[in-house]
């Protein structure tokens, strides 16, 4: 079991001095990666289904991680989750592949399509092709970090072009998909190297990985993703006992989050001295090494 930790460039902790702070702090304590997300505009005033109130501060995930790699040297940077269809894949795989490069290969790129209406229409996406151009977002940024000369698919098509630096491994860094859909569980299956679950439960990760395994027994999975790989951010309380359980129903990695009301808002220093404890005494109360 890896611990990872969630919120390093949201809410409270948005501070630059602060980040920096939670980046190191986190890796001299032990933790394998940190993770960034994202809602690039919010509904303003807030209403259903965002999760988020108009003044909660999110710091670009790119940014983030670009200058976050530059104050660490060995945990792992993870973007958890990036809303794919709002973005243009190709200008994304390049900003992805300097980070990676930039980090030293430390890169891990997660992807959700995203649930909230008002953000795509403020972004000029249509609502309801983002499971489409997810899907196709992911195989044409594959095809640029691999080189591939040309590309063809329903929303994303190029000839003749190339675009360096590539990623640190071929074929770009791990990608993980986020959604709690039985679409999002087929992308897992068909297109991911790992799956990741926000905010969920027992139950409801031993039903995502129960449906996970079904679709990957129905398709011919590429060899080269292996197997899928489960990162959750529980919603209950984290001990040890909870640890093994998660453990015990197939979870490689917990991406802890202190509070989950450290995610709202803006930077608050004695909310963010918090966060800083807990990431020095976390590891040794779980019984990570």
């Amino acid at each position: 079991m890896k611990l990872g930790f969630f919120g390093v460039n949201t809410g409270v902790l948005t501070d630059p001095n602060t980040m920096v702070d939670v980046a190191q702090t986190a890796e001299a304590a032990g933790w394998e990666s940190l993770w960034t997300g994202e809602h690039v505009v919010v509904a303003d005033p807030q209403r259903p289904p965002s999760p988020v109130g108009p003044d909660t501060h999110f710091v670009d995930q790119i940014a983030a991680l670009s200058f976050l790699a530059a104050h660490t040297s060995a945990v792992r940077l993870c973007t958890g989750i990036v809303i794919l269809p709002q973005r243009n894949p190709m200008v994304l795989a390049k900003e992805l592949a300097s980070v990676d490069v930039l980090s030293g290969g430390r890169l891990e790129a997660g992807f959700g399509v995203g649930y909230v209406p008002a953000e795509f229409k403020a972004i000029g996406i249509p609502f309801s092709e983002r499971g489409a151009r997810t899907d196709d977002y992911i195989d044409a940024m594959r095809a640029l970090w691999r080189g591939d000369k040309s590309f063809h698919s329903r929303s994303t098509s190029w000839e003749g072009i190339s675009a360096l630096p590539q990623p640190r491994e071929v074929g770009g860094p791990p990608v993980h998909v986020g959604g709690s859909s039985q679409a999002s569980y087929r992308r897992a299956a068909r297109r991911a190297h790992g799956w990741y679950g926000f905010l969920t439960t027992l139950a409801a990760t031993e039903a995502a990985v129960r449906s996970i395994r079904r679709h990957v027994s129905e398709i011919d999975r590429p060899k080269e993703l292996g197997e899928v790989r489960i990162a959750v951010s529980p919603a209950e309380p984290v001990d040890r006992d909870l640890v093994r359980r998660y453990e015990d129903l197939g979870v490689e990695r917990l991406v802890l989050v202190r509070d989950y009301r450290d995610l709202a808002g803006g930077h608050q220093t004695h909310w963010s001295s918090a966060v800083l404890r807990f990431l020095e005494e976390t590891p040794d109360q779980l019984g990570f090494d």
